[in-house]
């Protein structure tokens, strides 16, 4: 059996429909965990929401439903959102489901054992919006001297009886982690960022509720359910079966990357570590914080209006352009802007009018002047080997960015490949020497096709929909979608006498949509 490979993103907060940070980071995620099937990994891809909590709570009061109910709807957009940005997940987890229960009451359990956990009173201040606590000195100064948390969000003094658990007795045990392992947070930024906090001094944190009963109930505890940042991180365990540890998936644990958004490094990187120590777990070997997706350099905001829903974006500008736009134009770890006008220009610049093109016309001329049948060798010349040599270079640099999170890069080095392969097709002029030079002809064809087989195979975690009908064009199959060199291939199919069919466009050209004047 190949190598597991866990990998998870946050679950996401479902008291409103989903906006484009959660599609990106859906994204991102799906095409790590199809880069890492391809290369033979035995891949378990989970993603969520997270369903409990005061703000789940007052936010379906508000639209006078149950809670559960309302956690039912909300949840739904998500799962949608997912299956409409091809996620290849292999759950979406609820922290509704039975054993996301279990899980969650087997951890705090563990952390009872081990003298973590302590029952006190909490007086201290508490973002709703965060779902989170924070010290004094956390705070900072809004409007007319409003007390704000680091985010810039409502706190409110809250005083209830509490179960603490005991996060000061991991200091130090945490900073010998980021020390003996300096890529367990990515990027650097991020790791410097929780190092200074953990540094600065480690306060017992409150985790249980008393003022509202929409979580898990604590074990023993009555009137008591979990502070909701226990329930929520536990999610990634359950994935795993937890607390069974002879599951069919608990080999997969412990977690490979947890792919999070740069506002909730905190919760993984000190909290979880700090539970699973207390639990005597292994801990998860990487967390990513990525960056936010601004809409013209702005956070979205509803009060400036420029909230956009992914699905209305998709609808726009088709998935696979999203896909590629999302992790093209955005260094992955960094903020990053998007708009319409950036989406089209990037969109046909490279996988439209580069890539596309680049198929749509070989494929075409193929169909058209060759029947469809794939030429045989040819008149070779030494400007086909360099060309399949600079594509080899292209996808293994693609391969070699994608193996450390250097997604933008990876695919600027996929770009190389075809640009190589444009210049190639230019120079070389087939439909020229359709009447000049059939022999070297079918030379420049092949090489060309084998070239395009390559690159598509490169792109297909990115864009799998455009590009896997390349590759069903040219009948490489789904064993063949995982060899990026030509390994045969060319030669086994034109034995066979295989003929392609006239193709359609993979990646249509964008257009700016129109504005609604209503």
């Amino acid at each position: 059996m190949s190598a597991p490979y866990y990998i998870t993103t946050a679950i996401h907060y479902p008291n409103g429909r989903p906006h484009i940070g959660h599609a990106y980071e859906m994204v991102a995620a799906d095409v790590i965990a199809r880069f890492q099937r391809q290369a033979g990994r035995d891949v378990l891809f989970q993603t969520g929401t997270d369903e409990h909590g005061l703000k789940m709570a007052q936010a379906a009061r508000a639209r006078g439903l149950p809670t559960r109910e309302f956690a039912d709807e909300m949840s739904a957009w998500f799962s949608q959102m997912a299956d409409r940005f091809d996620i290849s997940y292999d759950r979406f987890i609820r922290t509704v489901d039975t054993d996301h229960y279990a899980a969650s009451q087997a951890i705090w359990q563990a952390m009872v054992d081990a003298g973590d956990l302590y029952l006190d009173r909490y007086e201290g201040w508490y973002s709703v919006r965060d779902e989170a606590f924070y010290d004094e000195k956390e705070l900072v100064e809004g409007e007319g001297g409003a007390k704000l948390s680091p985010q810039g969000t409502p706190v409110e003094w809250t005083a209830e009886e509490t179960w603490f658990f005991r996060l000061s007795r991991y200091q130090q045990p945490l900073l010998d982690l980021y020390a003996a392992e300096p890529d367990f947070i990515r990027p650097e930024s991020r790791r410097n960022e929780i190092m200074r906090f953990v540094e600065g001094g480690l306060s017992d944190l409150s985790v249980s509720r008393t003022s509202f009963d929409w979580g898990v109930p604590v074990p023993g505890s009555p009137g008591h359910v979990m502070y909701v940042w226990v329930d929520a991180l536990t999610n990634y365990l359950t994935g795993t079966g937890y607390p069974d540890t002879s599951g069919e998936k608990a080999r997969f644990w412990p977690a490979d990357l947890h792919l999070i958004g740069k506002d909730i490094v905190r919760f993984h990187a000190v909290y979880w570590p700090a539970f699973l120590l207390s639990a005597k777990l292994p801990l998860p070997r990487s967390i990513f914080g990525h960056g936010f997706l601004l809409s013209r350099g702005e956070k979205m905001s509803k009060s400036v209006g420029n909230v956009v829903d992914p699905m209305d974006l998709a609808d726009a500008f088709g998935v696979d352009a999203l896909r590629y736009f999302f992790l093209r134009e955005v260094s992955f770890g960094q903020d990053g802007s998007y708009s319409p006008e950036a989406i089209v220009t990037r969109v046909n610049a490279e996988l439209a009018n580069s890539f596309g093109n680049l198929a749509q016309r070989t494929l075409s001329f193929i169909a058209k002047n060759l029947a469809g049948t794939l030429p045989e060798a040819g008149r070779a010349d030494e400007a086909d080997a360099v060309l399949i040599e600079e594509v080899v270079v292209a996808c293994a640099g693609l391969k070699a960015a994608f193996g450390d999170l250097m997604l933008s890069q990876g695919i600027e080095a996929w770009m190389r490949g075809v640009y190589a392969c444009n210049q190639y097709i230019d120079a070389q002029a087939p439909w020229a020497l359709r009447k000049t030079d059939p022999e070297r002809m079918h030379a420049v064809l092949g090489t060309l096709v084998r070239a395009i087989r390559m690159l598509a195979i490169a792109i297909l975690p990115v864009v799998p929909s455009g590009a896997g009908r390349i590759l069903d064009v040219l009948g490489a199959d789904a064993r063949d979608h995982a060899a990026v060199d030509d390994d045969g291939w060319y030669a086994r199919q034109t034995a066979a006498g295989y003929r392609i069919d006239a193709p359609t466009p993979a990646f249509p050209r964008l257009e700016m949509p129109v504005e609604d004047a209503s």
